[in-house]
């Protein structure tokens, strides 16, 4: 048996060649118009360059903690390069945030471990920590691998000094610091470190007045950076220039409003000069700007009881000494007896309000830690034996209400520390 053919039906493969066509046609110029819903346009990735760029701008108008931001980004972008790390360690050095500059110095060490820079600013994190032994270790590195590093001789200037001021260094470390910041000025004199380890070398000195001028002339190339009016406004003040001094920690404190240390020296000048209302004025700002410091609690203290303010003043000070808990996870830790002079001051000014509030088994009790314990400290241990003065004058006339005697001051005080 014969199969028959079937007819091709010619209008369903019309429909066919012109279905495929058109989902070719729809597939090639129609569909890559369309956009694709709930997808995000991606974000042109900046450039390594141009962030640290951005933080080399945010450092020079001052805006510390932006520049750092800035450097963070950099590093995100290229984790592979250590000049990243150690400029946003320096801007670190300069915000007081030692222990990060030091980890930011590591890890470009990690790097390049023959890179200068990278150990003169590990040197510089350790000089600030306090560790002046690794400090000087870290910077003769430096030199060695560059001999005309001139911010590497500034920061050895500085880590000498201050060895010399802790009292751990070279007998002849401040004449070796005095060279090393000569040296950083004829190798760089348009630098602001240069100019900065100089000055402070002639601070430390006494050399007021030179001193001045060379914090000057590191303004005048930066004029944002705080650290640098606080120094000019502590010269000043030791020259008694006093409308001055407050003039340049007023600036300081404009270009960092969270940092306590302005308000604190603000304080200690109008108290210098006998203004102790606004010392208490300022002395308050400096503990609502960092309320777990311990010494700017004493420090407040030490204002109220000069204004008569006794109970507040007992309340601050015993913060200051023996720590406590002001809720919130704030916690104060309390400041150890030393030799401090600042400490110390916070130590018998306690005595002392104790004694005039009548509480006198405490303040024998502090005023006995005192001579016993610093008994070197003219000035304290005379404030120690004036708390019991007054105690023994409350046992023989408890009722009596003493005008506060003009005990001295620290200012009659020591310069406040940097």
């Amino acid at each position: 048996m014969t199969r028959r053919r079937r007819r091709i039906n010619w209008f369903w493969v019309t429909v066919l060649i012109l279905a495929i066509f058109a989902v070719t046609y729809f597939n090639r110029y129609v569909a890559p118009e369309i956009p694709t819903p709930f997808v995000d346009t991606p974000t042109p990735t900046r450039v390594p360059e141009s962030l640290v760029a951005e933080a080399e701008g945010y450092f020079e108008q001052g805006k510390l903690l932006q520049s750092i931001t800035a450097y963070e980004e950099a590093i995100n972008a290229r984790p592979d390069d250590p000049s990243s790390y150690i400029a946003m360690a320096r801007v670190q050095v300069f915000t007081g945030q030692y222990e990060e500059a030091l980890s930011s110095a590591e890890r470009a060490l990690l790097l390049n471990p023959n890179n200068s820079m990278a150990h003169a600013v590990r040197a510089w994190s350790l000089d600030f920590l306090g560790d002046y032994l690794a400090a000087e270790s870290a910077i003769k590195r430096s030199l060695e691998l560059d001999p005309n590093n001139a911010v590497a001789h500034a920061y050895y200037a500085e880590i000498l000094a201050d060895s010399f001021l802790a009292g751990s260094g070279a007998l002849d470390a401040i004449e070796l610091a005095a060279e090393e910041s000569r040296v950083a000025l004829s190798l760089a004199p348009n630098t602001m470190e240069s100019h900065r380890a100089r000055a402070y070398v002639l601070e430390i000195t006494g050399n007021y007045e030179d001193s001045i001028r060379e914090y000057q002339a590191a303004i005048n190339i930066n004029d944002n950076i705080p650290d640098l009016h606080l120094a000019l406004g502590r010269n000043y003040r030791a020259l008694q220039v006093y409308d001055k001094a407050v003039e340049e920690f007023t600036r300081a404190n404009a270009l960092n409003p969270a940092d306590p240390l302005p308000d604190l020296f603000i304080s200690r000048t109008y108290a210098t000069i006998g203004e102790y209302a606004k010392a208490v004025q300022y002395g308050e700002q400096a503990t609502k700007d960092d309320p777990i410091n311990g010494s700017s609690h004493g420090n407040l203290g030490v204002m109220y009881y000069h204004n008569f303010q006794w109970p507040e003043a007992m309340q601050e000070l015993s913060l200051a000494i023996y720590g406590g808990n002001l809720g919130e996870d704030l916690e104060i830790e309390g400041l150890p007896l030393d030799t401090n002079t600042r400490t110390a001051e916070y130590y018998f000014t306690y005595a002392l309000v104790l004694a005039r509030l009548n509480r006198c088994g405490e303040s024998l009790q502090v005023s006995q830690q005192i001579i016993g314990t610093i008994p070197a400290n003219e000035l304290a241990v005379f404030n120690a034996n004036e708390a019991i003065r007054l105690c023994q004058e409350n046992l023989d006339a408890p009722t009596a209400t003493e005008e506060p005697l003009p005990t001295p001051t620290q200012e009659e005080t020591p310069t406040p520390e940097a």
